[in-house]
């Protein structure tokens, strides 16, 4: 079924990345905002924009019935919902196509087998992907405890329908873990409404490596590379970048050789991430997959020429993937991404509130993906992403001095930004060198003089 008009069920820079997606295949688009987005610039800049609801995303963004009701009026013919929100909702993308729309993203049968974290351990291992030691979901903290002596301390507590370090804590004792065990079950049915808990050997310094797939669902399915995405705060990435310097060709093969078999068994169709640990001997370890387009997708863009959102695009409109069968994915140059947020750059405290000025940066090798202008108030309401500076060159070493001139450039008036600390972390011996893990900001911290 061709496609004529699509609605988007987000907001900020992902909202503008996919109606600039659709305007150059020659599509309509539908925004959809809260009462406080409506002078945003997705909204501003979509042929029609729909107001779904006041400030609170349970109240509008994940107003479910109301974006439903914004597509049958606006006669959009597909949902395209970027990422967090709805993305990986099974039963609102089963709603999507129940009401007769085109859901662009995965079937709610993939976000089914690859959402909860239990079950998607259990198909991963079955699909014969790498995994840590790791338990099923735990009844309480005394099975807790006997789980966690089979596998051998330190372990991590995770939410089975978790993400972003809610419910997520490292335990190095059996005293700890029966302390932190309600507190985790806790956090994970105020944030999940799931409270299901489950245990993995913790790896004490990780990189965290994730590979892009990009499936038709008929059984056209490919690898294209990985990204490195250690540099993080809160469990949350900061800095991404495409190829990563600690996976070698071989690693790079095989890993993808592996998992296209596996996403064709699987049945997966749209994009999609499958997100690995990489501990200090080499090894590669599946952690989870997330059913959607992530943040950090554009660094894969630059480094493959594949436009992932066009892609989806074309497979939901059942025209299947650009590419000849057997076509193989050229790994070229690379890519660096720094998101930058409305936050403190010491705390990580949000900081909502006008834009005075805003001049992003230019030149050779540079790109911006932002949902901002000056003179746009950021809302309280929402996650503190503004844009993502990305910067791609021939070498990692051009790539990094790209994006040490690009946050030099980048004016945002009027707020406090991370921009500051983008910048420290690009100069520093370590990210120069690609010393990485999960525990570099950690490291960068302690290095500062007293």
């Amino acid at each position: 079924m061709p496609l004529k008009k699509v609605l988007i069920a987000n907001r900020g820079e992902i909202a503008v990345r996919v109606i600039r997606a659709c305007r150059e295949l020659g599509l309509e688009t539908v925004a959809v905002h809260s009462e406080v987005d409506e002078e945003s610039l997705h909204a501003r800049l979509a042929d029609e924009a729909v107001c779904v609801g006041p400030a609170s995303s349970t109240e509008s963004y994940l107003n479910v019935p109301a974006i439903i009701a914004a597509a049958e009026i606006t006669g959009a013919d597909a949902i395209h919902p970027g990422y967090g929100f709805l993305s990986e909702n099974a039963e609102f993308a089963d709603t999507v196509e129940q009401c007769g729309l085109k859901f662009i993203g995965p079937t709610p049968e993939n976000m089914q087998q690859w959402g909860s974290k239990v079950p998607a351990r259990k198909l991963a291992a079955s699909l014969g992907l790498p995994m840590l030691p790791g338990t099923g979901v735990l009844t309480d903290a005394e099975h807790a405890v006997r789980e966690a002596e089979k596998i051998g301390f330190p372990v991590i507590l995770k939410a089975s329908a978790g993400g972003g370090g809610r419910g997520m804590k490292i335990v190095r004792d059996a005293q700890t873990l029966r302390r932190v065990f309600p507190q985790a079950k806790s956090e994970a049915i105020a944030g999940f409404k799931c409270g299901d808990l489950y245990l993995e050997r913790y790896v004490e310094e990780p990189r965290h490596i994730e590979f892009q797939v990009l499936c038709d669902g008929e059984g056209q399915a490919l690898v294209l590379g990985e990204r490195e995405c250690s540099i993080q705060r809160r469990h949350q990435k900061l800095v991404e970048e495409a190829p990563s310097v600690a996976m070698t060709e071989e690693m790079r093969r095989d890993m993808g050789a592996t998992l296209q078999r596996a996403m064709r068994e699987s049945g997966y169709r749209s994009a999609g991430t499958v997100e690995f640990l990489l501990d200090e001997r080499g090894n590669l370890s599946f952690m989870e997959m997330n059913t959607r387009i992530q943040v950090e997708h554009p660094v894969t863009e630059e480094v493959t020429g594949v436009d992932l959102i066009n892609e989806q695009i074309r497979v939901a409109a059942g025209e299947g993937l650009s590419f000849p069968k057997g076509y193989e994915v050229k790994i070229s140059g690379h890519a660096i991404e720094c998101r930058i947020n409305a936050e403190d750059p010491e705390t990580f405290a949000p900081w909502p509130g006008l834009i005075t000025e805003y001049a992003p940066p230019g030149g050779k090798g540079v790109r911006v993906d932002a949902g901002v202008y000056g003179g746009w108030r950021v809302p309280s309401s929402y996650d503190s992403l503004l844009a993502k500076l990305i910067t791609y060159g021939p070498s990692r070493e051009i790539a990094v001095a790209r994006m040490d001139r690009a946050l030099e450039e980048t004016l945002v008036g009027g707020i406090r930004t991370n921009v500051p600390l983008h910048m420290e972390i690009v100069r520093h011996p370590d990210f120069q060198s690609g010393r990485l893990s999960t525990k570099f900001l950690e490291r960068l911290r302690a290095s500062r003089p007293a």
